[in-house]
């Protein structure tokens, strides 16, 4: 039905810092799995065939990684941007890309979902209208976070409203940052200029009269943007409330576990809640793991006990580490030791 999508994977990241000091936030692991890994898998798997993703923040990364021998089978293609255009801009620089098509997706490279692409579309071609999106419904206590999406009995959006008051939100539904598009969406993003959809975009096609369809999922949904929501993204998907590919989960008594490839790790280990080690980590003797994510290369010496940590890659843990009610996020290349516990 759609063949060409894009992806905005242009953000800095700055809301993961320090895990994103040295990897741009599409590419930071959920489960094992860079997110983007997973969200170009889901498009391959509903028929696309080709896509383009706008990069910035360390984009080479990006780029080198979906260009040649990708680890997903999708044709590749990018545009640097040097300076930021916003979420609409980014795309109106992809505008030639879809010059042979008349629809076409758009999604967020940070969106952890298991939402049927097909039934987005399929709403989007049936409502005829120039743009679709995707919303999901959250807790009321958690409208304040996000864009506020109004829809009407037919499914069109009434109203946005920006991170509204708990008192003055008219709805608990928000944007996904899964979108259809109709290419008539170009002649709303002017050119060269920094541009969104949420605050630029969908305002005027409301003033021209446009109607914007949305499709309410009831899947699991998810933007890792930040440290609490990454977390509680890898829990999920090791928990298998969100499906990534090759999850390699194991359980151990109360522990649930996902071990990466090329890793050492000695037989006297103690698995607690949750635990997700990285690809060629080395573990030592009775080291604990309790609520506990680390990256690739990850070296745990004998005795250690870590607790409600987040490790990015390269790290040495020489003592133990517990988080109280924050968890403890440790940036990459650093040798933890008792000095600086």
């Amino acid at each position: 039905m759609i063949k060409k999508a894009m992806v905005m994977a242009a953000g800095v990241g700055s809301r993961l810092d320090p895990l994103t000091q040295k990897i741009p936030k599409p590419l930071v692991p959920v489960l094992n799995k860079p997110v983007m890994d997973i969200l170009l898998q889901k498009l391959k798997n509903f028929g696309v065939e080709k896509v383009i993703a706008n990069t910035h923040y360390l984009g080479e990364q990006i780029q080198n990684r979906y260009s040649e021998n990708s680890p997903v089978d999708i044709e590749f293609s990018f545009i640097h941007e040097t300076e930021l255009s916003g979420t609409a801009g980014g795309v109106k620089k992809c505008e030639s890309f879809f010059d042979d098509v008349e629809d076409f997706i758009v999604v967020s490279a940070d969106g952890l979902h298991d939402a049927d692409i097909e039934k987005v579309v399929r709403s989007h071609f049936e409502s005829g209208c120039i743009a679709t999106m995707a919303i999901v419904g959250v807790e009321h206590e958690e409208v304040c976070k996000y864009g506020v999406v109004v829809p009407s009995e037919n499914h069109t959006v009434l109203e946005f409203q920006e991170k509204p008051s708990l008192d003055e939100a008219k709805s608990n539904f928000i944007n996904t940052g899964i979108y259809v598009f109709n290419k008539r969406i170009f002649d709303f993003i002017p050119e060269g200029q920094k541009y969104d959809f949420a605050r630029d975009v969908f305002p005027s096609l409301l003033e021209a009269g446009e109607k914007i369809n949305t499709y309410r999922i009831y899947s699991y949904w998810s933007d890792i943007g930040t440290i609490d929501q990454y977390i509680q993204s890898n829990k999920d998907a090791l928990n298998r409330k969100v499906m990534t590919p090759e999850p390699n989960i194991m359980r151990k008594y109360e522990a649930v576990y996902s071990v990466g490839h090329n890793c050492k790790i000695d037989k006297s280990i103690k698995f607690v809640n949750n635990v997700i080690i990285g690809n060629n980590c080395k573990i030592g003797k009775n080291v604990t793991l309790d609520d506990v994510i680390l990256w690739d290369n990850t070296v745990v010496e004998d005795n250690v006990e870590l607790k409600r940590v987040v490790s990015a890659n390269n790290n040495v843990f020489k003592s133990s580490i517990e988080g109280k009610e924050e968890w403890k996020v440790i940036g990459p290349d650093s040798v933890i030791e008792a000095s600086l516990v």
